[in-house]
């Protein structure tokens, strides 16, 4: 698994920390970032919703070898 923020291209709209709590944070610095980089398989869902959300699409995410193709 794999998930991150790209600081250069979030630009703090936090949809993701809205949409994935336990994944994502907004911090100090008004950026996103990922606080559980293994979350659980029930948590992908909101994950993906949460790239999908992202307006600078700043988020990247692959839960398996097959996301990644």
């Amino acid at each position: 698994m794999k998930i991150s923020v790209d600081p250069q291209k979030c630009e703090g709209h936090a949809l993701c920390a809205a949409i994935a709590p336990t994944v994502f944070e907004v911090g100090d610095d008004d950026l996103s970032r990922v606080i559980d980089p293994a979350p659980d398989d029930k948590a992908w869902p909101d994950i993906r919703a949460a790239v999908a959300s992202c307006p600078t699409l700043a988020i990247t995410a692959f839960d398996d070898i097959a996301d990644q193709e």
